[in-house]
This record gives C-alpha cells, structure tokens and sequence, in this order.
C-alpha cells in the first residue's frame, strides 16, 4: 500500500503538458497515416491526401522543434485514477496549479484560462487553474491521466437528455448533428467519444474519459463495437474531410462508454477531440501498487477508462 504524494502527482502533470503540447500521440499519427495510405490507394491525391499530409508534417516539426502542434494549447484536464492499493493524501493535488504554470512558461505555450466565467474575463496568466477529478480503480496501478482541450473541440462538445423511448437512433441523431453543425471547428478528422448513460454531470465525463482510449482499441461489448462501427460509418459518409475541406476521413474513431441510468432517462454527451488529440498518462505506481519515484509515461492512452 503506498500514498499518492503531491509532488508526484505535480510531475506527471508537468511532463504531460509538456508532451502532450508538441507531440502527437502514436495510435492517431499511425490512424492519420493510414487514412493517407488510403486516400492515395483510393486516387484521391487531391485535397484530402494534402490535407492528411499537413497534418503529418506539421506534427513532425512540432516534435522536432518542440513547439505546439496548435496554437490554442488548451485548457488542462487532469485525472487521477487511484489504483486498488494506493491511499490519497488530503493535499494530493495541492502542486498541480503550480505545475501548469511552470509548464505552460517553460514550453511557451499560450495562456488561455479566464478567472471567472461570467464576472471576470481576466486571463490568470498562468493557465491555472486545471480541471481535475479523482476517481477509484480496482487496477493495482495508480494512474495520472493529463488532457489538453482546445476551445474549438470543446465548444463542438455536446449533452442531451433523451427520453428513453429516443433508444439507439436517437443517439445516433444527436452525434450525427453534432458532428455536421460542429465538426468543422473542431479541426477533423475527429476522435469522437460518445458517452451514453449515468446522471446529468457523469455522462459528460463518460465522453471526455472515451477520448483516452487508443485509437481503434476495442469497446467492451460487441454491441457497443458495431455501434462505434455504424456510428464512424455513418460520419464519414458526411463528406465533411479533413481540414473540413471534403472527404470520406472525417473521423479516425467513435470511442463509446455506456453505464447504467435511470429508466426514465437516457443522457447522451458528445466530446470531440481535434486531429491533435493531445493527451498523456503515466503510472504512478507499479502492479504491486508500490509508489514509483518518478511517473512513468505509458505509450497510449489508458486502455479500459472504466
């Protein structure tokens, strides 16, 4: 049994800023790269394969030279998973305000956070505070999930409350909608993860933790699976393309997590993520749930987010 310690938490947080800022993740480069592949074996070598290729080309230079992959480097969404063995201090994410700020100065990026919504626009300069939550697992490792969200996918996000008898293709409604009305702000193609279920304030959290899964990894149920299938057919058959500029790739993935609910509700929430879907986790303990030194950055995503 080990304890979270504040400065470890604030270390995962600093390194995955400044990761996540200028490096686009592996399983969305090679989602991206094959989209490429098939546009030329398609003959499409128009505007649909360039705009793949920018896309690969830009995420290049922006690890070669460690700058941005976009100028909005976001807002910071931080998730601490606590493994089955660990304990949490009362302070554990005391430091992670101060680690923003450290990151967001020492990696140039742009500040982006206002004090306060409505009464005070004021930028705080520092890109504090991050958006955190705590959450319990039954895997023996302890995990520190970091997500930057630019404002043009988090304003294509999207939260309906169906009426139950709305069932599969009023699900099916709302993302279709919001991917034609929103995608092209939100720089496709697309990760769109799909949350379906919980209560009111847990379904939006269900789409965003869906952004975390590589790209591609299998849902949980077949049911969901062919889902996630129909849904990314469906999309792409938009025409919307990358760039937003016309094409059959408007999506790389439909990431969906489903939970139980009410049987007189049916929540729905859409979260998109841009084609520089940035984020990073780390293990913050071993599979004996031993505290580690130092976080370790794991290659891809979290895997099950359930």
């Amino acid at each position: 049994m080990g304890t979270i310690r504040p400065e470890q938490v604030a270390e995962a947080v600093y390194a995955g800023i400044r990761f996540a800022a200028v490096t686009l993740r592996a399983d969305c480069a090679r989602a991206i790269g094959d989209a490429h592949a098939a546009a030329r074996d398609r003959g499409a070598q128009g505007r649909e394969a360039s705009v793949l290729d920018d896309i690969l080309a830009n995420a290049a230079i922006a690890k070669a030279d460690d700058v941005p992959l976009c100028q909005d480097t976001g807002s910071v969404w931080a998730c601490l998973e606590v493994g089955a063995h660990a304990t949490v201090s009362g302070d554990a994410l005391s430091l992670v305000d101060d680690a923003v700020a450290r990151a967001y100065a020492d990696g140039g990026l742009r500040r982006s956070i206002v004090a306060d919504a409505l009464f005070d626009r004021t930028n705080t300069q520092t890109n504090a505070p991050a958006f955190c939550e705590v959450r319990l697992s039954s895997d023996p490792v302890t995990k520190l999930h970091v997500m930057l969200k630019g404002g043009g996918s988090d304003n294509a996000s999207r939260l309906v409350m169906l009426a139950p008898g709305d069932g599969r293709e009023g699900v099916k409604r709302v993302v279709l909608d919001a991917v034609r009305e929103k995608a092209a702000n939100a720089c496709p193609p697309l990760i769109v993860g799909v949350g379906v279920g919980g209560t009111f304030d847990k379904v939006a959290a269900l789409s965003k933790r869906a952004l975390l899964r590589p790209v591609g990894s299998p849902s949980a149920s077949p049911e969901a699976r062919a889902f996630e299938a129909e849904l990314l057919e469906a999309i792409d058959a938009s025409g919307i393309g990358p760039g937003a500029l016309g094409g059959t790739c408007t999506a790389l993935a439909v990431h969906l997590e489903t939970a139980p609910c009410h049987i007189a509700a049916l929540p729905v929430a859409v979260n998109m993520g841009c084609c520089a879907m940035r984020s990073a986790s780390f293990a913050l303990s071993d599979e004996d749930g031993q505290m580690l030194a130092h976080p370790v950055r794991m290659e891809e995503g979290c895997g099950d987010v359930r």
